[in-house]
């Protein structure tokens, strides 16, 4: 899936007087850009369950890679909506974002080989593809996700403070 230019609101209540509309481009910049994400699942009794996971950002989803036995993996087996956030642990600068959307198995392979080496590229990590999964140097499998936003807040942070939210046609 190609990016798709989302329909942008300002939510006044929680932005200054000044603050405007933060393009969707910066936005996916800093999606693109991030290593670390906090994948946030909930568990089969209604616990939350958050974790730091790098992620990358191809083709308007993001994507992460998990050991099948772990439990956010299971989390995703029982319900696949999940959040990822990342940005700046600063209050006055950066721009923080939230990104919600259901997680779906990855399992192509022409596909997780494109993801293989945008790993490489982006986060010195080796994978191997087989059988549907990534493999790391110990032989692991990794179970790969893919997560294209239903919809995401973006958090300016310094004055202007604003906060803007994207829908997705869907």
């Amino acid at each position: 899936m190609a990016d798709v230019e989302p329909i942008a609101e300002l939510n006044e209540g929680f932005s200054s007087p000044d603050a405007e509309l933060r393009p969707w481009a910066e936005v996916a910049e800093v999606l693109a850009a991030a290593e670390i994400f906090w994948l946030s699942t909930v568990r089969r009794d209604g616990r939350p369950h958050v974790t730091p996971l790098p992620a990358v950002w191809l083709d308007g989803a993001l994507h992460f890679c998990t050991g099948s036995a772990e439990q956010k993996t299971r989390n995703l087996a029982h319900d696949p909506r999940c959040v990822l956030t990342t940005g700046a642990n600063r209050l006055r600068e950066g721009l923080d974002v939230v990104v919600e959307g259901c997680a779906r198995r990855v399992t192509d392979t022409a596909r997780l080989h494109e993801l293989a080496a945008l790993w490489k590229s982006e986060l010195d990590w080796n994978f191997a593809v087989a059988d549907g999964a990534f493999r790391d140097g110990a032989g692991r499998h990794g179970l790969v996700y893919a997560v294209t936003p239903g919809k995401v807040l973006a958090f300016g942070k310094g004055e202007p403070f604003s906060q803007t939210r994207y829908r997705f046609p869907e």
